[in-house]
């Protein structure tokens, strides 16, 4: 399998500091900063990025588990949201949500939160982010 790889550079201090993160493919290059990681900027920030990576990953798992159950899914789509929040002084990843939406002919409701649960605990994101509160609100479509 391969390594994937990424760029960070932050120039100054952590409040009046600011930076710009870039993805080894090159697909993403965005500036962030204190105010957009920790209040409400308009550049990008890590959690924001953690999120994506959580969203597809899930997806793509979620994916191929409902194939190999014999449940084809039309599509997938998940939304993740990273709460970061302090936690004995220092910002943390506490909880992130994964609200997703399948529309996979021919299965029922049990069978496919099922699926979605497995997906959940083995798409390699989450396993990664083990320490982290993960939670699931799947709808079939």
């Amino acid at each position: 399998m391969p390594t994937r790889s990424s760029n960070a550079i932050w120039k100054g201090n952590l409040k009046n500091g600011s930076g710009t993160m870039k993805t080894g493919s090159g697909i993403f290059e965005g500036p962030y900063s204190f105010v957009s990681r920790f209040e409400d900027g308009d550049a990008s920030n890590p959690e924001e990025l953690i999120g994506a990576a959580h969203a597809g990953c899930f997806s793509m798992a979620f994916s191929n588990e409902l194939a190999q159950a014999g449940h084809e899914p039309n599509s997938v789509e998940t939304d993740a949201e990273v709460h970061l929040e302090m936690v004995d002084g220092a910002p943390t990843i506490t909880t992130i949500e994964l609200k997703t939406k399948g529309d996979v002919p021919g299965i029922d409701e049990e069978t496919f939160l099922e699926i979605a649960n497995g997906a959940k605990k083995n798409c390699p994101v989450s396993r990664a982010l083990a320490g982290v509160d993960i939670k699931l609100n799947a709808t079939l479509v």
